[in-house]
Order: C-alpha cells, then sequence, then structure tokens
C-alpha cells in the first residue's frame, strides 16, 4: 500500500503515524547543529513547509517523551548521524503567529494572553522548582490578569524551564512576521511593533538559558522595527546560498515522488507549472503545489489560491505608471531589473520598489540573476504564478468574471463586434480617468488581460512591423487558429 500524502498536515508526529509521504529534510538538523548561531531566522513564502519543519525540530529536540519521539525518526537521515545523540535533550518551547488575525489591536492582544495561558498551561509542572515570586507571576499569565508580565513572558519561561530541567531551551518561533503585517493592514501596527519588540528581544537578546532559538517570517522585518538591539541573529533568507533546500523541493526530491506515485512521465509538465523558484543557487519547487498535484494528478494552480494577497493587492492600488511599465515587461516573460534589500519595512510599501520587495519575498517573482550591490533580474517564477496575474490581476483590477470571461470567448470564437463591445463596457464601466492616466496605463492593463491567453497565443507588444508598429500582437501556438493584432 502506497503512502497517503498529507494535504495541510503540519506536524511532524502526524506525517509519520498516519504513514504520509515525507520529503526527508532531517539532514538540516545536523546543518543547525553543526551551524553555532545562537539565533537563526528563516525566511521563506508562505507554504513552504516551514510550520512542519518547526515541527520536526521540536519532536527531535524535546526532552518530553523522547522515547516516543525517538521512533519517529527510524530511516530517515538524522538517525545515522553522529549528531542523533542531541535527539531529546532539550526542554522545547514552540509557538506560531500566523493565526492570530483579528481587526484591532485590544482584539489581537487578548488572542495573545490566550496563547500564553495555553503555553504556560503546558508546563504547568515547572512550578515545583520555583520560588514564591516566580509562582505568583506564573499565575498571573494564567489568569490573564491585566498586570503580568506579557512582554517577558517568553523569557521567563525559559527560565522556569532552565531552571527545572537544568538544561538550555531550544525557542522556536513560527511566522514572527505576520502579526506585524495583520497589523500594517488593520491599523494599528505602532501598537504592535513595541509590544513585540520587546517580546521578541527579551527572549532572544543575551539570554544565558537559550541552547539555541529559531525563527521563520516571509519577511526579515529591518532591524530597527523589531530586533533593536539585537545583534544575535542571522538571517538565512532566499538571497543567501545557505539552507536553500531546507524549505521547498529539489528537483531530485520532486522525480522521487513522481516516481513513487508513478507520474515521472509528467516531470516536464509539472517542472513548467511549479518549478523556477530560485533560493541562493538552489532551484526550488513549491511544496504545497507538488503536493496537491499528487493528489489530483490534475495540473492547475494551488499555491495562488491560499491566501487572500491584501497586502500586495493594497500596494497595486497605489501603483504608479513605472510600476504598470514593468509589469507589462513581467506579463511579456521579460526579466526587470530592481534593488532587493535583505531588510523589509512597510514604509517601503510606499516607495517605488516597494511592490518589487514584496513579490519577491511572497514568491511571486524570482531571481533570475544577482547583479552589483543588491541589484537583481527579476521574472515571474512559473506558469501557476502566471495565473495571479492572469486571474488574482485582473479579476482584482479590471472587471469582475461575468464581463471578463465572456469576452476572451467572444475573442477566441472570431466574434470581434461582441469582443470590441465587451471590451469597451470593460474600460468605461469599471476603470476611472483618475486610476488611469495616460495610454500607457491602458496599453498595460489590457496586456494584462491578454495574459489570459498565453497558454493559446505568445503575446507581444509595441513591435515594429512594416512602416508602423502595432499595439499588441497574439501569435497562436496552434498554427491553424488565427493571429489577433
Amino acid at each position: 500500500m502506497k503512502k497517503g500524502i498529507g494535504i495541510g498536515i503540519e506536524d511532524f508526529r502526524k506525517i509519520i503515524k498516519e504513514d504520509c509521504y515525507y520529503f526527508d529534510k532531517t539532514n538540516y538538523i545536523e546543518e543547525l547543529l553543526k551551524d553555532r548561531t545562537e539565533i537563526k531566522l528563516f525566511t521563506r513564502p508562505r507554504r513552504f513547509g516551514k510550520t512542519l519543519n518547526m515541527s520536526t525540530l521540536k519532536y527531535f529536540f524535546d526532552v518530553k517523551n523522547a522515547e516516543e519521539n525517538r521512533k519517529l525518526f527510524r530511516d530517515l537521515y538524522i538517525e545515522k548521524s553522529e549528531y542523533f545523540k542531541e535527539q531529546g535533550q532539550y526542554p522545547v518551547i514552540f509557538i506560531t503567529l500566523k493565526d492570530l488575525k483579528k481587526n484591532t489591536w485590544e482584539e489581537y492582544f487578548f488572542e495573545i494572553k490566550i496563547l500564553l495561558r495555553e503555553l504556560y498551561e503546558e508546563f504547568s509542572f515547572v512550578k515545583e522548582t520555583l520560588s514564591d515570586t516566580e509562582k505568583t507571576e506564573y499565575d498571573k499569565i494564567l489568569s490573564k490578569t491585566d498586570d503580568a508580565e506579557y512582554t517577558r513572558a517568553l523569557r521567563n519561561l525559559t527560565i522556569y524551564l532552565y531552571k527545572f530541567y537544568q538544561k538550555g531551551v531550544v525557542l522556536l518561533i513560527d511566522e514572527y512576521d505576520s502579526p506585524l503585517i495583520t497589523a500594517n493592514q488593520k491599523g494599528y501596527y505602532k501598537e504592535a511593533i513595541n509590544f513585540f519588540r520587546d517580546f521578541l528581544s527579551s527572549s532572544l537578546k543575551t539570554n544565558p538559558n537559550l541552547k539555541m532559538g529559531v525563527l521563520t517570517g516571509i519577511v526579515q522585518v529591518a532591524k530597527e522595527g523589531i530586533f533593536s538591539g539585537l545583534n544575535n541573529v542571522i538571517t538565512y533568507n532566499i538571497l543567501g546560498e545557505d539552507f536553500e533546500n531546507f524549505f521547498g523541493l529539489s528537483e531530485e526530491e520532486v522525480e522521487n515522488a513522481l516516481k513513487y506515485f508513478e507520474l515521472e512521465y509528467e516531470i516536464e509538465e509539472v517542472k513548467k507549472w511549479y518549478d523556477g523558484y530560485k533560493f541562493g543557487n538552489s532551484e526550488v519547487y513549491n511544496p504545497w503545489s507538488i503536493l496537491n498535484y499528487l493528489r489530483t494528478k490534475k495540473l492547475q494552480a494551488y499555491w495562488v489560491n491560499t491566501s487572500d494577497n491584501a497586502l500586495i493587492y493594497d500596494s497595486l492600488k497605489n501603483s504608479t505608471i513605472d510600476i504598470f511599465n514593468d509589469l507589462e515587461a513581467l506579463f511579456e516573460g521579460k526579466e526587470i531589473k530592481k534593488e532587493i534589500s535583505p531588510f523589509f519595512t512597510f514604509e517601503e510599501l510606499s516607495k517605488y520598489d516597494g511592490i518589487w520587495q514584496l513579490m519577491v519575498y511572497n514568491g511571486y517573482l524570482k531571481i533570475s540573476e544577482k547583479l552589483e550591490d543588491d541589484q537583481y533580474m527579476l521574472r515571474i517564477p512559473n506558469y501557476e504564478i502566471q495565473t495571479f496575474f492572469k486571474k488574482g490581476f485582473i479579476d482584482k483590477f479590471l472587471v469582475s468574471g461575468n464581463l471578463f470571461n465572456p469576452m476572451m470567448s467572444a475573442l477566441l470564437e472570431g466574434n470581434i463586434e461582441e469582443f470590441e463591445k465587451r471590451l469597451q463596457d470593460i474600460f468605461l464601466v469599471n476603470t476611472s480617468f483618475h486610476d488611469l492616466k495616460g495610454e500607457k496605463v491602458y496599453h498595460a492593463l489590457f496586456l494584462g488581460m491578454l495574459i489570459w491567453l498565453r497558454d493559446k497565443y505568445e503575446v507581444k507588444s509595441n513591435g515594429e512591423r512594416g512602416h508602423g508598429r502595432y499595439d499588441a500582437m497574439l501569435i497562436p501556438l496552434n498554427k491553424i487558429k488565427p493571429a489577433y493584432v
């Protein structure tokens, strides 16, 4: 009987117990232990396996249920490593911040109190070694009282665990930047940054109770934002060459999975749809999309539909003509040159390059070439991401489906009068002169609509022919179909 496919399962123990197909990433446990950096931050796009990998670290290091957890690693890489002696040796704190999404800071802070209460309940057995003062502070967190030391709650818990076990604590914080992204969208960024700056710094800076701290997120928020005063955090982002395949899948891993599920004949199409991300020097596949493809055996977009993309949409609403010109180049399959900083600030979103930073770190654009300093060449990574521009961008900024789809159907059927009428309706009814100033913007938006046909036509723009220049041309991939100018 073949292994199952654990779509959406982010708990390592459940993956193994349910006999799901597992891409063995345990060699990176060895790499983490070889690397003597005390605090590590990994930034990767969403749905690239961050939570599952953090869960794997929890079950490996945790002193609780050490013998039972040891069985989970049977026949995996780390079991044969000399570093397997580190299994089950340390108390582990594991928290994830990705699911805390509230409209106001008051609502959000209430959720933080609940999260910390549950965390303290998990380790309530340590109270037997605490002083009376420490017990009082511990009970304040359990009772969610207003005068509890919430900004120091994580640091205090590392102190309590070290006192109980007499061993350094492994602190795992998943999606550390999620609260800040939500706060920026909802309008309480100042309150969030003030709290999390103290919450994280008190836990991570010169904390003698730690064995290791590992954080994950999508972006590295600039040090003056959240890691103020911290000089012991080393970031491993998509621009660096370390831990390249810790998150995401290598081509070898994908090929092995396709062979296991007897789908190896689809490798070229799978590569076209889901490959193309570049972390450091490695080409990487999207694991969420690969798992969904293995389950359904259908080549379609999976990853781009897993988030509301609100931050990107908000940035596109305020786009300049230069941004639309760059989008036009991307639609045509070209590369664009941009400066991509290893740090990220939400203030940059209002500047020219902010949207490109966001798209690179979120996985919507890939780095195809590194130039001098922080200059990079960017492009759309694969066919699945084209569908984001093709559907998400078009639907959000141009039209609703009941206008757009019939318009494109009319074009493909050769009903040019119907196509023209619906195109006029779209631009007259669904766009404003104040949004679209100048022919170039209309041209970029129209070209964006034509990308919907990329699986049937080669889309070209502003080419010189004869004594003039066409605005857009559709060249059929199937030569018996008509071309359009």
